[in-house]
């Protein structure tokens, strides 16, 4: 296996409680995400630690049932390949985060694709004006081709970071062991791990018209879009 897909979805997130389950029109929106990661080549698997969240996606990917507490999506994503891949390591591991219903085949290829020259890879868009002001719209701060820092507070500049991320195996499974810098918890942004202890973040350009769901005020953004 050269390339997985990982959708990291636990039940209890900080914003918006249960989002996983949301519905959009007449799926649960972690249906609608896998549905979209289907689009691509790639075999899709779901790392959880909610029964309810494993029992609507059972019978249509690839679950990793696991109750260990982790700090973020990353760290999921990496206790997942480390403990239930065994031997069976792909080389690289796309990371959807589950309140991304709008994601595209293009942003997941090019997040593959990034890969052939960094070990750790993530896309952005424009940032529409009116979520320069939104603490729940991620900022990217970049050079031409990697990021330089992610944060929340920022307005008036900065790119749309989205949350799709890839990883070389060999460099997503000592995630877990880094050291947690103090930035990461003052922003929530589990990528600034990878920045702070020294590792490029290689990033793309990619076409994006859809929303995040990050409270449930952008799940009836979505619905009246």
């Amino acid at each position: 296996m050269d390339t997985c897909i990982i959708i990291p979805a636990r039940y209890n997130s900080s914003r918006f409680a249960g989002k996983a389950l949301a519905k959009l029109d007449d799926r649960f929106m972690i249906r609608r995400v896998i549905d979209k990661c289907k689009e691509t080549s790639f075999p899709v698997f779901v790392a959880t630690d909610d029964k309810r969240i494993a029992n609507v996606v059972g019978n249509h990917v690839g679950v990793i049932f696991d109750r260990k507490i982790y700090n973020n999506g990353t760290e999921r994503v990496a206790g997942a390949l480390r403990d239930y891949f065994d031997d069976y390591h792909p080389k690289r591991v796309i990371n959807v985060q589950c309140d991304m219903p709008d994601v595209t085949a293009d942003m997941i290829y090019k997040c593959r694709d990034i890969l052939d020259n960094y070990t750790v890879s993530t896309v952005y868009t424009d940032m529409p004006s009116k979520q320069q002001q939104d603490s729940n719209s991620v900022k990217m701060i970049r050079s031409k081709e990697h990021a330089l820092w992610f944060c929340r507070g920022i307005s008036g500049y900065g790119d749309w970071h989205l949350g799709v991320y890839g990883y070389r195996t060999k460099e997503l499974v000592k995630y877990n062991d880094l050291e947690v810098p103090a930035e990461e918890n003052i922003e929530k942004l589990e990528q600034l791990r990878w920045l702070k202890n020294d590792r490029l973040i290689g990033v793309k350009h990619v076409e994006f018209n859809g929303i995040e769901i990050n409270t449930p005020e952008d799940l009836e953004r979505w619905h009246n879009g």
